[in-house]
């Protein structure tokens, strides 16, 4: 499955060219995906070129490093249980979405938004239920990545260790909006690229002089990933990106969240 994205740089046209890598195996526990990734590239005739990106949906990290819970592990506490009555949620769900989270910032019944540890907002902490192997019913949720720019700074690292070419890492969730429906891929992870590109003082085609123009550019690549990645059966958890003209700038997820000082609907 393929995507091009076509567009017109200092350099005149150019493509940038995304792949899902397909036949990528299931994860579990202690998986290498950094060996995961060489072997499945080269598997579907892929060839790894120095600055290619791969974006990688968070689940397939989470899994790895082993970030499931089965809620019949989970003991609630009196404040869990007073948001489960609020939001009609499971009280044992509630109480890993308040261990993942600063606070919260919305409920209604059937919605809890968080500012999650790693200071991004989102619905339910990031906790999900959606392709993850259920051994007991339908208990067993998937948490975020405990450090997901870590996550991608290793996988970056074993890459570039075995095969001397060094790769970007995106590490991929959806999101949802406040003002927007629907979700999208959003960089909450990412190693060797920028997160922003940061355009202020360039000209435009008429000379003007670009005075605010910050470029979310992990988010656009994430959301671009997001489209071949899928959201239900898929099986497409990793995408590979080639062609991209990027800045040399080191960048982390944190570089994306504004500034609670500069938040005016917080």
């Amino acid at each position: 499955m393929r995507e091009r994205i076509l567009g017109k740089g200092q350099g005149g046209i150019y493509s940038v060219t995304l792949a899902a890598i397909p036949n990528f195996p299931r994860i579990t526990p202690g998986c290498d995906i950094a060996t995961i990734l060489i072997e499945t590239t080269g598997s579907a005739g892929i060839e790894i070129q120095e600055g290619d990106i791969f974006a990688l949906a968070h689940k397939i990290i989470s899994k790895a490093e082993g970030r499931t819970v089965n809620l019949q592990e989970v003991v609630p506490s009196e404040r869990a249980y007073e948001v489960a009555g609020r939001t009609e949620k499971d009280p044992r769900l509630v109480e890993l979405i308040l261990q993942e989270s600063q606070e919260i910032s919305r409920m209604r019944p059937g919605l809890i938004i968080t500012r999650h540890r790693l200071g991004f907002t989102c619905a339910n902490a990031g906790i999900d239920r959606s392709n993850v192997p259920q051994d007991s019913g339908d208990e067993t949720v998937i948490l975020l990545p405990k450090d997901p720019d870590d996550s991608a700074k290793k996988i970056h690292q074993s890459i570039r260790d075995k095969i001397s070419k060094s790769v970007g890492i995106i590490i991929v969730d959806s999101h949802g909006r406040p003002f927007r429906l629907g979700t999208t891929g959003t960089a909450i992870g990412l190693a060797s690229m920028p997160a922003l590109w940061d355009r202020r003082g360039e000209a435009d085609l008429y000379g003007y002089e670009l005075q605010h123009t910050e470029v979310g550019t992990a988010d656009e690549i994430a959301a671009a990933a997001s489209l071949l990645m899928g959201q239900a059966a898929e099986g497409t958890p990793a995408v590979h990106i080639s062609g991209l003209r990027l800045p040399p700038i080191e960048g982390c997820a944190a570089d994306l969240i504004r500034p609670e000082e500069k938040d005016l609907y917080r």
